[in-house]
């Protein structure tokens, strides 16, 4: 698998518009925002380096990410590594036995292709894979 990066780190957060003032207003860092409706959020992209900062509302109370809140509060949600070809990745996990959330790619932010992988295979962490739009 051709790991590229760290793309961003997922924040999930109770209220989108308060979230961002810190760190817009204290760290200086810009803001493109997005909706992504199948999943149920909002959420601004913070570009810090190479890699940025993920903040998540939930806009529907079944959203996982209202889900999450409810259960562990506001937090760290997830970690995305940026993949050259997420098919490729995904074809090689699941040879590897990796316990896979999604089984193929779905739409994400930004244009974005991503799938999840099982927090049951990592150590406790939800990572997702993302392959950026060329």
């Amino acid at each position: 698998m051709n790991v590229k990066k760290v793309n961003h780190i997922g924040i999930a957060v109770r209220d989108l518009k308060s979230s961002v003032r810190f760190y817009e207003q204290i760290l200086g860092l810009k803001t493109e925002y997005d909706e992504v409706p199948e999943q149920k959020v909002r959420l601004a992209m913070l570009e810090i380096g190479e890699s940025n900062i993920e903040l998540l509302e939930a806009i529907d109370e079944s959203s996982p990410i209202a889900k999450y809140i409810e259960k562990r509060g506001e937090g760290i949600h997830h970690i995305c590594i940026q993949v050259d070809d997420i098919d490729l990745a995904l074809e090689e996990l699941k040879r590897a036995e990796v316990n896979l959330i999604d089984q193929t790619p779905r739409s994400g932010a930004h244009g974005t292709r991503i799938a999840f992988i099982h927090p049951k295979s990592t150590n406790g962490v939800l990572l997702e894979l993302c392959q950026v739009s060329k």
